[in-house]
């Protein structure tokens, strides 16, 4: 409650009035996501693609990442990536999938030891095959595909229609935006990275259901007011929550990034962008749509008779 009080209230931005910028704006963002999607491609992670990771600690110094290349390399695993992480000492190698099937999975991770374990300790080691990793692709499709379905028909029972389009409008925005930061920083894909794209349709859809919720209640209390004020005053009427939910979400994230290490970073990283740009959609794309989708005053039901008593104007 501290906090509340060092933000601005009955502020009076005409948010409305950035509309006529924000849909070619964001139109312009997600034309470039896809793009980078088909023609830059994303990194998938061993988790999709299949193949060995394992990860090790120096017993000694600093891992020597350069070395670890050129003696990995010397293995004959074909394409091999090496990634130094944490205090230094930390390192992480990925090997493509080999011929073999399980058995081929498991040689690499026996030359492996083999070769380093003089030196490192093994911390962690997975192994996935071409059958799981599709799989686990066709799971987190269905899966963001079915919170997709749940998210419309529980605002089309809520709301109006007008409400459940545009709150749908406004989490494909922020899945396709999203996936452009994947492809654009080439940050590894992974399973943490299809949580944070969940996480995010649930952050985003948050914001976006009490701002409608406060629409709603606005348009039962200022009958007269046009449509473009009146989501002005919605948005106004919940900017301090909004600053404050993305503030305190974000100090958090901020510690994940600088201390979860090289396992949370696809995650961290993703949610701090996704707190962003659901934030950004909440406000300027889910309650602007709703002019162009012809919401008008008196398209949702006429409040109850305690409503009314309690709908007067407090101005």
């Amino acid at each position: 409650m501290m906090l509340i009080q060092y933000f601005p209230t009955n502020t009076k931005f005409p948010f409305m009035r950035f509309r006529r910028w924000s849909f070619p704006c964001s139109a312009a963002m997600s034309v470039l996501a896809v793009l980078l999607y088909f023609f830059v491609g994303m990194n998938f992670g061993i988790d999709f693609k299949g193949g060995t990771l394992v990860e090790m600690q120096a017993k000694g110094q600093r891992a020597n990442a350069a070395s670890l290349r050129e003696r990995a390399d010397a293995l004959g695993f074909g394409e091999v990536e090496v990634q130094q992480f944490g205090d230094g000492r930390e390192v992480s190698i990925r090997v493509e999938l080999q011929p073999g099937g399980e058995q081929g999975q498991q040689a690499v991770v026996q030359k492996m030891r083999e070769a380093f374990s003089g030196d490192y300790d093994f911390r962690r080691v997975e192994v996935v095959g071409p059958r799981v990793s599709g799989e686990l692709v066709q799971s987190g499709t269905l899966g963001v595909l079915l919170s997709l379905v749940a998210i419309l028909a529980y605002l089309w029972f809520r709301f109006e229609w007008q409400f459940a389009i545009g709150a749908i409008v406004a989490t494909l925005h922020d899945i396709v935006l999203t996936i452009g930061f994947f492809g654009l920083t080439q940050i590894e894909f992974n399973m943490t990275s299809m949580a944070a794209i969940l996480t995010i349709i649930g952050y985003s859809l948050n914001d976006t259901v009490v701002v409608y919720d406060r629409i709603r209640e606005t348009m039962r209390k200022y009958k007269r007011l046009s449509v473009g004020d009146l989501l002005d005053k919605a948005m106004n009427d919940t900017l301090t929550r909004t600053i404050v939910t993305g503030v305190s979400t974000g100090l958090a994230l901020l510690s994940l990034a600088f201390f979860g290490g090289e396992v949370l970073k696809s995650f961290t990283y993703a949610m701090l962008f996704g707190l962003v740009v659901g934030t950004y959609s909440s406000v300027f794309i889910a309650a602007p749509i709703l002019i162009y989708l012809g919401l008008k005053q008196g398209a949702e039901a006429p409040a109850s008779v305690a409503e009314r008593g309690l709908a007067q104007p407090a101005e």
